[in-house]
This record gives structure tokens, C-alpha cells and sequence, in this order.
């Protein structure tokens, strides 16, 4: 039989997918988190297949209108605002819930770095109160988002860019990174057969794509820091030279695994990499925005603490329980930030731009 053209097999994949999300038409589910990047695209799919949905979010993770261009507001869900340290809230949410994603964490590896009292307090005690409150409910299944930072640096002595395998050793070199680890322990512990309540865990490698922005004082976010650099007129900033290696998997193809997790059988009590199984270096894509902008310089500058050399996913285990693979590559989901940033004025953050006017 012949190959089905590339637009023809997508949207093969696409039906395959929406298909099986069908199963969760009509069902409760809880987002914690769902009001930044990956929550809202999340929500916005579970929407599509008509799940009955529940945000829980703080609505303070970034500055300005940023909530309001991804939009979580318009999805159609129910918008709670409020903190999941809170057990008076998480509690008469989580009731009758078929299904839950804990997406809610204070989510910047330069921020937990310099405020780990914040991020103790977001990621280790808000976790704890939802896998609590989870516990106390017949929630069916718990999908926990945590992050490829759990690897740190790979394992010690190799070189060049390494395959992150779910089961090797996990040595983490940043707070962010700690918390989400033990998170990731403690859903073990709590959760499971025992509790009548399923889990599993999601590592998310280097999520990207529009509408992304960055936050102040962060060094996560590859693609937007560069590309709104580079429109700036601003040197692209190569932290440690650009040498670190990333996975960049796209936002609608973290969604998509994301809700997948919920209902696959076969993910029960899992571990699986989000990822798409090719490594990119960060020079490779501030290579693929500057063409975009005329005149686009780059600049090599120290590399942050805690920010790892990085890697990228084995995705076999990913294949194999999730019955999915990333369908967006790094090529074509750059070329969409780029061009939705240029269609778009307003998503330049006013606080970069002063910075920009004062440099």
C-alpha cells in the first residue's frame, strides 16, 4: 500500500486521537494549573471532546494580559481562582471528579532557584494537599505533570548530547527540579491500588510554542526569550554559548499526551517522557529565528546556575503505553512562535520593552 500523503496521515493521527479522547465526553475532569501555557492548550482539547472541566489556578504566574491570550477564560470550563495549598478549596473541587491533571507548580527554574521558600511552599505543599484531597475521593485517575529537569545532567561522564531513559537514575541540580521529584515519590506513596485512586506521571522535556512569553528574570523558555530578542532588535543571548542540548516538544503535542494519560489502561501507575526524541541545541534554534529578523545578532554569556546541559527523551515507553508520538517538529513549531509573534503586537511583553528602551 502506498504511503498516505504527509497532510492526509496527519489528520489520520489526528482522528486516531480525538477518537480515543472520546471517552471522556461527559466526564469531570480537574486542572490544577490550567490557566498558563500547557494547562490552557490542555483545557481547551478536553473541552473539544466535551468533558466537563474545573481550572483551578491562581491567575498570577505572569504579568499583564498573558492569562487572557491563553485564554483559559474563554474555554468554556469552570474557572476557580484560588491556591492549591488551600484544602478548603481543592476539596469540594476534587468531590466529584472523575479525573484530575496536577499541572499547578511554581514552574521557572530561575525563580525556584532564587525563592526556594516559594517553591516549597507551591510545588512540595500544594502537591501534598491535592494528593490528600485526591485520596478522600473516588477520583479514578490522577496524572501527574513533572519534568524532565529530574535528570539533571544525564548520567556522569558521558559526553555529548545523552538519551534520558525513565528508569535511569535521577540526579537532579536544581529546587525546581527537587520538588518535582519528590512530587513524583509522593504520588507513588499516596496513590495506587491501595488508595482506589490510579496514577500517573508525565515528564514534560522542553515545552514551547504560541503563545508562549516569558516571565522576568527567567532563563527557561528558549524559543520566545530568543525570538523576542531577535525583534527587538537585541542580541540573542547564548547562556554557557548555546551548547546545551534541549527537547522541544511542542504545546499542542504535550496537550494531546497529556490527555491521553488520563485514559490509556495500559498507563496506570506509569512513568512516561513527553518528549519527541531528538535533541536541539540552543544554538540550533536561535539559528532557526534569525533569518526571521534581519540584522539578528548572538551573544555567548555564562551559563545559570541549575541550568542543566540537558538531553533527550527516549520516547519507546511513551509509544508503547500512550499510543502516541509528537507530530510537530522543531522546524515547523518555530516557524509558527515566529510568525505568530509578528502577527502580533501585542504579545510583547511591556515590561521587556522597557527594558529594552533603558538598555
Amino acid at each position: 500500500m502506498p504511503a498516505l500523503p504527509h497532510s492526509t496521515a496527519a489528520a489520520a493521527v489526528e482522528e486516531t486521537v480525538r477518537s480515543r479522547l472520546a471517552k471522556l465526553r461527559d466526564a469531570h475532569v480537574v486542572v490544577t494549573g490550567g490557566g498558563g501555557l500547557v494547562g490552557s492548550r490542555l483545557v481547551a482539547l478536553l473541552r473539544s471532546v466535551q468533558a466537563s472541566v474545573t481550572v483551578l489556578d491562581r491567575m498570577d504566574a505572569y504579568p499583564e494580559s498573558a492569562h487572557e491570550i491563553f485564554g483559559v477564560a474563554r474555554s468554556g470550563a469552570r474557572l476557580v481562582v484560588g491556591d492549591v495549598r488551600d484544602a478548603g478549596t481543592v476539596g469540594p473541587l476534587l468531590q466529584g471528579a472523575d479525573f484530575v491533571v496536577h499541572a499547578a507548580a511554581y514552574a521557572d527554574v530561575a525563580a525556584c532557584t532564587r525563592r526556594p521558600d516559594i517553591a516549597f511552599r507551591a510545588n512540595v505543599e500544594g502537591t501534598q494537599v491535592v494528593l490528600e484531597q485526591t485520596a478522600r475521593f473516588p477520583v479514578r485517575r490522577l496524572v501527574l505533570v513533572s519534568s524532565a529537569s529530574v535528570y539533571g545532567d544525564g548520567a556522569p561522564g558521558v559526553v555529548g548530547p545523552q538519551v534520558f531513559h525513565e528508569d535511569m537514575p535521577l540526579s537532579p541540580v536544581s529546587v525546581y527540579a527537587n520538588g518535582k521529584l519528590w512530587a513524583e515519590h509522593q504520588t507513588r506513596l499516596m496513590l495506587g491500588a491501595s488508595s482506589g485512586t490510579e496514577y500517573a506521571v508525565v515528564r514534560y522535556f522542553s515545552v514551547y510554542g504560541e503563545p508562549q512569553i516569558p516571565k522576568p528574570g527567567s532563563h527557561s523558555w528558549m524559543v520566545p526569550w530568543l525570538s523576542l530578542q531577535a525583534r527587538l532588535g537585541r542580541p540573542m543571548r547564548l547562556n554557557g554559548g548555546g551548547v546545551q542540548v534541549r527537547d522541544l516538544v511542542h504545546v499542542d503535542d504535550v496537550a494531546e499526551a497529556t490527555a491521553l494519560a488520563l485514559i490509556e489502561e495500559r498507563m496506570a501507575e506509569q512513568t512516561v517522557n513527553v518528549g519527541t526524541g531528538r535533541p536541539t541545541s540552543v544554538r540550533e534554534v536561535a539559528d532557526l529565528i534569525a533569518p526571521s529578523f534581519p540584522g539578528a545578532r548572538r551573544i555567548n554569556t555564562p551559563r545559570p546556575e541549575g541550568d542543566p546541559l540537558g538531553g533527550y527523551a527516549s520516547t519507546e515507553r511513551c509509544r508503547e503505553l500512550l499510543r502516541w508520538q509528537a507530530g510537530i517538529g522543531v522546524r515547523e513549531g518555530v516557524d509558527r512562535y515566529v510568525r505568530w509573534l509578528l502577527a502580533t503586537p501585542d504579545a510583547m511583553p511591556r515590561w521587556l520593552a522597557e527594558q529594552a528602551e533603558g538598555a
